[in-house]
């Protein structure tokens, strides 16, 4: 490095200093004072990577000076000098300070170089740790905002297929071309359905919560309208009983995107061997928070997968429904809105989810 690295040492007593000046004012720039105001100063204009502090000195002490500059300056590695006996202010420098390590008075000269040239690397590592986060950090981003878009591009020719197959539908086609339609319209239904967990995904991430009020009837009956001529829906009797008493504000958009998801999957498992296949929405809602449930008589889920449902890309036993994403993507938009939200179920009987978020109104 063409430029010294800078190196603070702050005492009371002028021949440490002396002494500290002269062992590395060739290597390093080396700043030093008997002040712990002048010290805050000297940090506030110069890029000091290495601060040493007395223990005891009459003004502050060095824990209580490692303790005022740590918000402003984290990424200076501190390193204290005690005596034998401050052991508990040791123990106060790692609490409070967080101090890299100590250094004991009379200080050796040889020690210290070693000391220094440890807390150099000590320094370099976690700026460069720090720049591969930010590094991460961006890519990431670019990542997500590139699926995003490409996600809302793949819309567009899912919408227009969807509409061929329904006006193929209506032409005199033989049962094998109709079942040909049938499997084209799952496949894309399928794959509608993915790129509208993506596109949640990203809006979960990125955008801030909403505080709006939330009329729960209204709600039900939209999401339940939405899912009326949905594959298999025919053979489902929907139910909702809602109880609202007061006023709820939260975030709808999150609280849609979890109902969504909860109601596409009991119809996605229900159980076509029954007579009659349910959905139950239930909202119990008071001053405090809003408890729902979404409960289905479906095929169930078998012990052995309900613990991980929740796990990104978990699809369970049948690999062939979902993408394994949704229930993901409705645990972090609770996790949001700062709430919680749990399953359980029983194989041949159904499913229940519940989730449970504060009132924010």
């Amino acid at each position: 490095m063409n430029e010294k690295i800078g190196i603070l040492y702050l005492d009371d007593e002028e021949q440490n200093l002396l002494s500290f000046q002269a062992l590395f004012r060739r290597d390093f720039q080396v700043f030093t004072t008997t002040s712990a105001q002048e010290a805050i100063t000297i940090l506030n204009n110069n890029p000091i990577r290495i601060i040493f502090s007395d223990q005891k000195m009459p003004e502050v002490s060095g824990v209580e000076f490692f303790e005022t500059i740590l918000h402003d300056f984290p990424s200076a590695v501190r390193i204290l000098i005690t005596g034998y006996a401050d052991m508990e202010a040791v123990i106060d420098a790692i609490n409070k300070g967080q101090v890299y390590r100590y250094v004991t008075k009379p200080w050796e000269p040889n020690d210290l170089k070693i000391c220094v040239e440890n807390a150099l690397e000590k320094f370099r590592k976690d700026e460069e740790i720090i720049t591969k986060n930010k590094e991460l950090e961006i890519a990431n981003s670019e990542l997500e905002k590139f699926v995003y878009s490409a996600s809302h591009d793949l819309r567009a020719p899912l919408v227009s297929i969807k509409g061929i197959i329904n006006v193929a539908r209506m032409e005199q086609l033989d049962p094998k071309a109709t079942q040909y339609l049938d499997m084209i319209e799952r496949s894309t239904n399928k794959l509608n359905d993915f790129v509208s967990n993506i596109i949640n995904y990203y809006q979960n991430n990125q955008s801030d919560e909403l505080q709006e009020e939330i009329n729960f009837t209204t709600l039900a009956e939209e999401i339940f309208s939405r899912y009326e001529h949905y594959e298999g829906a025919e053979r489902i009797a929907f139910r909702k009983d809602i109880t609202q008493t007061s006023p709820f504000k939260s975030d709808e958009h999150r609280i849609r995107m979890v109902l969504n998801n909860l109601i596409s999957n009991a119809i996605k498992f229900s159980d076509l061997k029954k007579s009659q296949c349910l959905i139950d929405l239930q909202i119990i809602q008071n001053k405090e928070k809003a408890l729902i449930k979404v409960a289905d008589n479906g095929v169930g889920i078998s012990p052995d997968v309900l613990p991980g449902i929740f796990e990104m890309f978990h699809s369970g036993a049948n690999k062939n429904i979902g993408s394994g994403i949704g229930l993901y993507i409705a645990r972090q938009a609770v996790r949001k809105l700062n709430g919680n939200i749990s399953a359980s179920s029983e194989q041949g009987k159904g499913t229940r989810f519940t989730f449970e978020i504060p009132n924010k109104a």
